[in-house]
């Protein structure tokens, strides 16, 4: 596919337009906003739970800090775990999927029994079990953690393609060629999963955002303001925000950034799989 077309099916559907404009709207908040907003927010007394304005388009929190400064700051934070999570979850997927598909035998009995064992361990109580022994403060432990029990679906799903490629007339000739196994991975069977890896990619950020501001929500990290799930908590606990109705803008600006940009996933992912699957696209 030409850039010209990759543009034109782009431009196609509204939806595309909205999705891809929506994340890059989110990755330049992560990556600027920072440096527009000053890492410490001044608190202010007599600022306390204002509602939207001028001054404070999305409000202010229980300290009088303004809630857009929050959420912008709050941003690279969220992207920046999630991301990473996502990353280590579809390396080491694909890593064990490729290895136990095409070399199966024994090595395959071991990486799918291995695999099997952290697919049945249920994935949120370990999370807090490991999170409340090990202090998590650093946000690459933070995404390991969110990883461990991720990449398990991914690992099968790419065993059960690799048991179908190593067969293929491409694999036998570049056995024969005596090229290598770790240059048939990589080389011959890798760019045919690129499609499902990409997609899985997109799947495992949204899967990441939803347990990273959960956990920080249900106070198993130590509290941060500048994550959205501290913000929830604190809307909830600090503010009130169940009973008071003068907290609940800090409630909804946190809700409505994770419900947008799951959104804005979503979207991205659509046109994803258009790209790569022409029968998705509707003439």
């Amino acid at each position: 596919m030409t850039f010209a077309d990759l543009w034109k099916l782009f431009v196609r559907h509204p939806q595309n337009v909205i999705g891809v404009t929506m994340l890059a709207g989110y990755l330049f908040m992560a990556v600027v906003g920072p440096s527009l907003y000053p890492a410490i927010l001044p608190t202010n007394a007599n600022a306390i739970y204002l509602p939207p304005s001028w001054v404070h388009p999305l409000g202010t929190d229980y300290a009088g800090r303004d809630v857009l400064a929050l959420i912008v700051i709050g941003t690279r934070a969220v992207l920046e775990v999630a991301s990473t999570a996502a990353v280590i979850t579809v390396v080491v997927g694909v890593v064990i999927g490729l290895w136990s598909g095409f070399l199966g035998g024994r090595v395959d009995m071991i990486l799918m029994r291995i695999t099997d064992m952290f697919l049945t361990v249920p994935g949120l109580p370990l999370l807090i079990l490991i999170a409340s022994i090990v202090s998590m403060t650093n946000p690459l432990l933070i995404a390991v953690l969110l990883s461990i029990t991720a990449w398990g679906g991914l690992a099968r799903a790419v065993r059960s393609q690799v048991l179908s490629y190593r067969e293929r007339e491409y694999v036998e000739a570049a056995r024969s060629l005596r090229l290598g196994t770790r240059h048939i991975l990589f080389q011959e069977i890798t760019p045919n999963l690129m499609p499902y890896i990409v997609m899985h990619l997109l799947l495992a950020v949204t899967g990441a955002i939803y347990a990273e501001v959960g956990l920080f929500y249900l106070g198993v990290f130590p509290y941060k303001s500048n994550n959205w799930g501290v913000m929830l908590n604190l809307a909830y606990n600090q503010g009130g925000a169940i009973y008071s109705s003068q907290s609940m803008f800090y409630l909804i600006a946190p809700m409505a950034a994770i419900l947008l940009l799951q959104l804005a996933i979503v979207l991205v992912l659509r046109f994803v799989e258009e790209v790569f699957n022409p029968r998705l696209r509707v003439s």
